[in-house]
């Protein structure tokens, strides 16, 4: 084989590694700065501040702003894989390679586990005046939940996992509806964000039950880290062992969204003519999320 094509064989591959190593030093800045920062900030403000510096409108609003934020920052990077769910239901369906989803799935979990750790610094001194120095799970002064989410008291496991099922065929439903180009998708950079108001509305509608994790890489991370920073394994035996659900719902509900989507939707569509579509774009395994 001639030298040359040798050296623009192994190019697509040295193109991919390029990219998934931008990816993972992305991933790792990208929740500091808008995504799980401002998530989870503005759940710390709302215990913290006693109800005197916001309240739940507050969180759904943080999470919603970092979410397009999010999206913007990592879109022409990656198409923006911020949720674990999502990614591996992209690889599932055959739209990512698996060799790439170790590479997104530590992405996500280092700026998700920074993320948290960003925000207990910026926080301390607030938590301790708060807890007295005593970081618990539960009970009237527990704040393990500004990091993680926990099911409500009256919420059963069973009860839950639907919840976190639910909540995450809507985002899936609501993903794929705004950049639907055979049907009526959103217009171009408008998508993120109108994801970002998807995020929203399924804080405003589903979060009373579980706090709407609907991403293990926003749940499992901070969990970890407060884990080790002071709360102890209490993070994972509350709730009945909760910590499992926002790994596994979310997950079968991405699966369940798009299985939805096509049987209802794209099925129905009709066919984009390549005439129409836009030429000279550049090609990412979107996500945007």
């Amino acid at each position: 084989m001639p030298l040359g094509s040798k050296v623009e064989d192994c190019r697509p591959e040295q193109d991919s590694t390029r990219r998934a190593t931008t990816f993972l030093r992305w991933s790792l800045q990208l929740p500091l700065l808008p995504g799980t920062v401002f998530g989870l900030s503005s759940v710390a403000q709302v215990v913290l501040g006693r109800g005197d510096f916001g309240q739940h409108l507050s969180i759904n609003l943080g999470f919603g702003i970092g979410v397009t934020l999010g999206i913007h920052a990592a879109g022409g990077i990656s198409g923006a894989h911020l949720n674990a769910a999502i990614t591996l239901t992209h690889c599932i369906l055959g739209n990512l390679p698996w060799r790439k989803l170790p590479v997104y799935l530590i992405g996500q979990f280092l700026g998700s586990f920074t993320a948290a750790a960003t925000v207990f610094a910026l926080y301390y001194d607030a938590l301790y005046d708060y807890t007295k120095g005593n970081f618990t799970v539960t009970g009237p002064t527990a704040t393990a939940s500004i990091f993680s989410t926990y099911p409500a008291p009256y919420v059963s496991l069973v009860g839950g996992f639907f919840t976190e099922f639910t909540a995450t065929v809507m985002l899936l439903l609501g993903i794929l509806i705004i950049h639907d180009e055979k049907n009526n998708a959103a217009l171009k950079g408008t998508q993120a964000l109108l994801t970002g108001i998807l995020v929203l509305g399924i804080g405003l509608g589903m979060g009373l039950n579980t706090g709407y994790a609907i991403n293990p890489s926003r749940d499992l991370p901070p969990r970890v880290f407060t884990a080790v920073a002071g709360w102890g394994m209490d993070v994972f035996r509350a709730g009945h062992h909760w910590w499992w659900v926002p790994l596994t719902a979310p997950t079968l509900g991405s699966l369940a969204g798009v299985l939805i989507h096509k049987l209802f939707i794209d099925f129905h569509n009709q066919p984009v003519l390549e005439c129409e579509n836009e030429k000279g774009q550049p090609v990412v395994e979107s996500s945007t999320l």
